[in-house]
C-alpha cells in the first residue's frame, strides 16, 4: 500500500494546484438549483484521475464530474475534486479535495486537502489519522449537551424544509450549538481533529465522504447512517450519515429517531 498512499498524496497535491491558481478567478454554472460547478472542478478532477491513471492504469475509479471507470477492478478511487463548490465559488475557504481508496469494497485510504488553508488529512487503515503530519484524535465530550455538532443541507431542501428544519431545531436544542460549513469532507476531518464533537447529514454522495469517513474512524470516531448500521457498499456511503466521537452516537440517534420522519 506504500506506492497507493504516495500517489494519493500526489493526486492530492495535483488538485491543490489547480485550486490554488483559480481560487477567486472563476465563475460557475448551476447543476441544480442549489449545484454549483466550475470549471476548476473539472480541472482539478482531470489532474487527479491523471495521476491515478499513470500509476496505476488498472484501476477504477468513480469521481463526481462524469469520470467513472468500471472494468470489475479490485481497487477503486473515489474522488471528490473540489468538496464545498459552492463555498469555493463564494471563496469561502472552506473547500477540499477528497479522495479515498477502496480495495474488495474495503476502505482502505483516505485524503483530504484543503488547498487554501494548507491543511491535509490523511489515513490509511490500521494506521491512525494525521493532520500535515501529526497524529489527531477525537474529542472526549461525553454529553450531547455539551457538544458542539455540524450539519449540511442537502441540494432538495427547498422541497424538503420543514422535515430538516424539526431535525435542525431538534439538535439545537439538545447540544451546545450547531454549525454548518460547507464541505461535507472537511466537516468528518473536523471531527477527526477533535474540533467538533458529532455530524448528520443525508443525501451525500460517496465521493463527498468516504475519504473523511476512513479518516474519522482511525481517529477514533464512529460512523452509521441514521439507522444505526455500518455501510455495506459503496453506494450507500452517505444516503444517510452520523458521524461522531463515539461518545455521544447513541444520544444523537435518539434525536434523529425522535425528528426525522420515515420519507425523509
Amino acid at each position: 500500500m506504500k506506492k497507493e498512499f504516495t500517489v494519493l498524496q500526489q493526486a492530492l497535491e495535483a488538485a491543490a494546484k489547480v485550486v490554488r491558481a483559480k481560487f477567486g478567478k472563476v465563475g460557475y454554472e448551476l447543476k441544480g438549483k442549489a449545484n454549483l460547478v466550475t470549471a476548476a472542478d473539472v480541472a482539478a478532477q482531470q489532474a487527479v484521475l491523471s495521476v491515478i491513471r499513470k500509476n496505476f492504469p488498472q484501476h477504477d475509479y468513480l469521481a463526481e464530474e462524469n469520470g467513472l471507470k468500471n472494468t470489475g477492478s479490485n481497487y477503486i478511487w473515489v474522488v471528490d475534486p473540489i468538496d464545498g463548490t459552492t463555498n469555493f465559488a463564494h471563496t469561502f475557504p472552506q473547500c477540499s479535495t477528497s479522495i479515498a481508496l477502496f480495495y474488495k469494497k474495503e476502505l482502505i485510504l483516505g485524503g483530504v486537502k484543503n488547498a487554501v488553508t494548507g491543511e491535509t488529512f490523511l489515513a490509511q487503515k490500521g494506521k491512525g489519522a494525521t493532520l500535515n503530519g501529526k497524529k489527531i484524535h477525537v474529542s472526549k465530550t461525553a454529553k450531547l449537551q455539551n457538544s458542539l455538532l455540524i450539519t449540511g443541507f442537502p441540494y432538495d431542501r427547498f422541497e424538503r424544509m420543514p422535515a430538516l428544519l424539526k431535525r435542525f431545531e431538534g439538535f439545537l436544542n439538545a447540544s451546545h450549538d450547531v454549525r454548518r460549513l460547507g464541505s461535507a469532507a472537511l466537516d468528518l476531518c473536523w471531527l477527526a481533529a477533535g474540533r467538533a464533537d458529532g455530524y448528520w447529514e443525508d443525501a451525500l454522495n460517496p465521493w463527498d465522504v468516504s475519504a473523511g469517513i476512513l479518516i474519522l474512524q482511525e481517529a477514533g470516531g464512529k460512523v452509521t447512517g441514521f439507522d444505526g448500521k455500518k455501510f455495506k457498499h459503496i453506494q450507500d456511503y452517505g444516503k444517510t450519515l452520523l458521524a461522531t466521537n463515539g461518545r455521544i452516537h447513541t444520544q444523537m440517534l435518539q434525536i434523529l429517531r425522535q425528528t426525522t420522519p420515515e420519507k425523509c
